[in-house]
């Protein structure tokens, strides 16, 4: 990048040091603020000069730390993370604006960019009206075990945001520069004396409520702002676009509140009460939007002819001032608050606020709503009014239409074992000669479907069933009566994680009939049932079980009953931990190919949904070349996948930045739908060398992680998982079960505490052993072969590109201070050596193929990003390993276990895509 774009970057970061360092030395003392900027020069210089002296000086500093201090440089570089990343954000927020406001061609990513390559790709206006008409694209919130921001860091980090941007926007002058300097004096100091860590462990109920403020900070009134974009965009296309009312083809997804896969803290009555704070978060909204907009829209009679409908809106109305009797809209509006504020008490059990003017009849639904906010609409239309329906009442009426009362649809997921237990204890108690479990998969699947269309129920009032039974069954029926409440957009999905056969999907469905969701009589499903594929062997089996699924005639015609749509999830995280990087992601891509064949063959429309993580290790990286890079046919058109939370505050916590992620996901979709070259069939020997490669690495990833003996405990001892475990970030467990066996480890925790030592391993392990392997079996031509498929293979260049960044991110140095901590010598000398021989290996071969001289040659920006923040987390990751080692030893201070869990938060910081 241009070193005069770059210089604002700089300079809100020594500005943003600068106020840290004086806050350090008002609030600590001048000695706290020469340590911490003596470590910090240290630091720098051996960084940019690869200072000997320097690194010396900086361990024996750190070395030397009292109790007292550590806890000041740990605080300090931590904080000194979180202020580089919202000047890295607002310096990406600026350049955007820079490159609009220049005129300049139109962005990767971008809605522009996306319909200039699909046109120029032979597709017409007719073909992008019909993708909008039927498109979804949906974004899905996920609580995270490792989720390592307090909330109140994040408004924190917001405010100091904000003061940032309104000094980009205006020009200032003096006097408001001083008061601009002052303010954000004070927001750093806040964040300084703000508590980083959590006293007590998040519940399932806080983590809904972190999930909501999203939708205050950015989605209400981003998402609408993005489909006025999208509308105008397209009419100015085709004229006959300018009067469609498009479908909610974005939508937002949320799995907080409904996720009970490993979860026990999920209960119906977390259910019922996450849906309560959902539906209340809308309603204020749209109270608080109504209230405004009725103090705008103040046209008088005679000076306007309003139409008859909104005529007979006002008079209807609660309003009978006389001060308005001339104001048909307010009073009209008037009239729809209070049918809302009443809607408010039915729903929430609680009066609005403001109070409206009388009592009204509660709307009946979010379409009810919509049609009087269509009324208002029209009306203006009519009467020439047309630019006063194009702001907030547009952003009302498209907010309504997406969020409805629900706010946003939650999923339902839970493991198949679950409902393997369940639905054979209801089967046994019904008829005990059946032995449900015991029955091989064609019994099973024959038994089943004879349940699911008979309209007998199972389920008896007169038995007193199993705890976990009756669990299930209260949230099925907790489902129905929120179906009841808010109609079925609220919970539209039921997730079967760990799905390996087509009698996982169908016992979901007995289930669901047992709450009157699935209705034999009418062959009506509520809810799409929803496979989770997640280990390598799920995945390499998953067409056939989709195969043998469409083969039954019962459940495809159910599937009628959801538009003959079926919903495939992808799970990248556990077939990661299972397979290792490169396996998991050619396993996912050809399992992706079958279902699109199998889904083709059958006449069913195929949405898949990606379960990726933030980091590389659990299928992170760029959305945008993420989609490009789908198989063909792939995408059509609908994609759901999911925001993990160490990374929602990142892309949607500023919602500007939130406005733009959301936008590069429409504008992938778009683009890799009807874009014909977006992913061609790769040839047959790219195929080939793909699978030859994929062999070899699992075997070199299996070969450490299951096969080396003691893995397991070098893992646990060089690693912070043992501290990430008692953290308290998040409500879920970090194993599924009371076990250190790395098969039982959710892989989210995995993947953390390897870029907690900053090995990353999970982003590349076995790449270095399948290249070396390929070229000595093919050493006339293997390199050219794979140096080809980089260059013209999506799937290949992103997988590189994905390798390149988290290399780039680990370093060996510092790792070793971890492997240091195991106790075993011998298992440290016999694993360590082995993981550094691959980590060369494999960067050596990504610079051979992808013809490199360094790591992240090709992305400037982010090894500038590199450059500006390691410096800043090599002390920290110096001072975890020694408190580590102090912690372990048996020392009891709690300032000692303070100081782990804040190293931990600043590293994740730092590092941004961690866990």
């Amino acid at each position: 990048m241009d070193q005069d774009k770059d210089g604002p970057l700089r300079e809100d970061i020594r500005q943003l040091g600068r106020l840290l360092g004086d806050t350090v030395r008002e609030q600590r003392g001048e000695a706290s603020f020469d340590l911490v900027e003596r470590i910090r020069q240290l630091s720098v210089r051996f960084h940019r000069d690869d200072d000997e002296e320097a690194r010396l000086g900086l361990e024996s500093t750190l070395d030397a730390l009292s109790r007292e201090e550590t806890i000041d440089v740990v605080r300090a570089f931590s904080y000194f993370s979180h202020l580089a990343n919202i000047a890295e954000d607002q310096h990406h927020i600026r350049r955007t604006r820079a490159h609009l406001v220049g005129g300049s061609a139109p962005r990767a990513g971008s809605l522009s960019h996306a319909i200039e390559r699909i046109f120029s790709d032979g597709a017409s206006a007719d073909d992008l009206g019909a993708f909008f008409g039927s498109a979804l694209v949906s974004p899905v919130l996920t609580a995270h075990p490792t989720e390592v921001q307090r909330k109140s860091i994040l408004n924190c980090q917001t405010a100091i945001a904000r003061l940032l941007d309104e000094r980009d926007r205006m020009t200032l002058t003096p006097e408001e520069a001083e008061a601009s300097d002052a303010a954000l004096r004070r927001a750093v100091l806040t964040l300084w004396q703000t508590r980083m860590l959590r006293p007590a462990k998040l519940s399932v109920i806080d983590e809904v409520a972190n999930g909501l403020s999203y939708f205050d900070a950015t989605f209400l009134r981003e998402v609408p702002r993005l489909y006025a974009k999208v509308e105008d965009t397209l009419a100015g296309l085709h004229a006959p676009f300018a009067d469609q009312d498009w479908p909610a083809f974005l939508q937002i997804g949320n799995w907080i509140g409904g996720d009970r896969d490993g979860n026990p803290f999920v209960t119906a009555e977390v259910l019922d009460q996450a849906l309560l704070m959902q539906s209340a978060v809308a309603l204020s909204f749209y109270l608080e939007e109504l209230h405004t907009l009725g103090s705008q829209l103040s046209l008088a009679d005679g000076l306007v002819t309003p139409s008859d409908a909104l005529l007979a809106l006002a008079e209807a109305s609660v309003d009978r001032s006389p001060h308005r009797a001339d104001e048909p809209y307010r009073r009209a509006i008037a009239g729809m608050y209070a049918r809302l504020a009443a809607t408010h008490q039915a729903l929430l059990g609680k009066p609005a606020t403001p109070p409206p003017a009388g009592s009204a009849p509660a709307y009946v639904n979010a379409a009810a709503l919509t049609a009087d906010l269509d009324i208002l609409h029209d009306s203006l239309m009519a009467h020439g009014s047309a630019p006063l329906t194009r702001g907030r009442l547009r952003q009302l009426r498209r907010a309504v239409k997406v969020f409805g009362f629900h706010l946003a649809p939650i999923d339902l997921r839970q493991n198949s074992d679950v409902h393997e237990q369940v639905v054979a204890e209801l089967l046994h108690a019904a008829d005990p000669a059946v032995d449900y479990l015991a029955l091989d998969e064609d019994a099973r699947i024959t038994l089943l479907l004879t349940e699911i269309v008979s309209n007998r129920p199972l389920r008896s009032p007169h038995i007193v069933y199993s705890e976990l039974a009756e669990s299930e069954l209260a949230i099925l029926r907790t489902a129905r009566a929120v179906h009841a409440r808010y109609g079925t957009a609220a919970l539209p999905n039921y997730i079967i994680s760990k799905t390996d056969g087509v009698s996982d999907l169908l016992e979901v469905a007995l289930l669901l009939k047992e709450a009157g969701i699935l209705r034999p009589h009418e062959q009506t499903l509520d809810m799409n049932i929803i496979p989770l594929f997640e280990t390598i062997d799920d995945l390499r089996a998953s067409g056939a079980t989709m195969d043998r699924l469409f083969a039954q005639a019962p459940y495809l015609r159910l599937l009628d009953s959801r538009g003959r749509t079926q919903e495939v999830m992808l799970g990248y995280s556990d077939s990661n931990k299972d397979g290792g990087f490169l396996t998991s992601g050619w396993e996912l891509y050809k399992a992706e190919v079958t279902l699109v064949e199998v889904f083709r063959r059958h006449g069913v429309r195929l949405r898949l949904f990606h379960g990726r993580g933030g980091s590389v290790g659990r299928g992170g990286g760029p959305s945008y070349e993420a989609i490009l890079a789908q198989p063909g046919g792939a995408v059509q058109g609908q994609i759901r996948l999911t925001e993990q939370g160490e990374v929602i505050g990142a892309k949607y916590g500023n919602a500007e930045v939130g406005r733009r992620n959301l936008e590069v996901l429409v504008a992938a979709t778009l683009q890799a739908s009807l874009q014909a070259d977006a992913a061609p069939a790769p040839r047959p020997d790219y195929m080939d060398a793909m699978q030859a490669l994929s062999d070899h690495a699992f075997a070199a990833y299996r070969g450490l992680v299951y096969d080396t003996p003691g893995f397991e405990q070098y893992f646990w001892e060089s690693t912070v998982i043992t501290e990430i475990a008692a953290l308290n970030i998040g409500s879920r467990p970090a194993s599924r079960k009371k076990s250190t066996a790395i098969e039982d480890l959710r892989a989210i925790p995995w993947v953390f505490s390897w870029a907690q030592c900053r090995l990353m391993l999970p982003g590349w392990y076995g790449f270095g052993s399948a290249v070396k392997r390929f070229l000595a079996e093919r050493p006339d031509d293997g390199l050219a072969l794979l140096q080809a498929m980089a260059r013209d293979w999506a799937f290949f260049s992103t997988t590189l590109s994905n390798m390149d960044m988290v290399l780039a991110k680990s370093d060996t140095a510092i790792a070793s201070r971890y492997a240091a901590l195991v106790s075993d010598a011998a298992l440290r000398e016999a694993i360590f050596p082995r993981i550094c021989a691959e980590h060369t290996a494999t960067v050596e071969a990504l610079l051979l193929i992808t013809g490199q001289r360094a790591l992240l040659e090709g992305n400037p920006l982010l090894a500038r990003s590199i450059r500006n923040r390691f410096p800043y987390l090599d002390p920290l990751n110096h001072v975890q390993v020694e408190l580590l080692r102090r912690h372990r030893s048996g020392a009891e201070d709690e300032r000692i276990r303070r100081g782990i869990h804040i190293a931990i938060n600043g590293i994740a910081a730092g590092l941004r895509n961690s866990g």
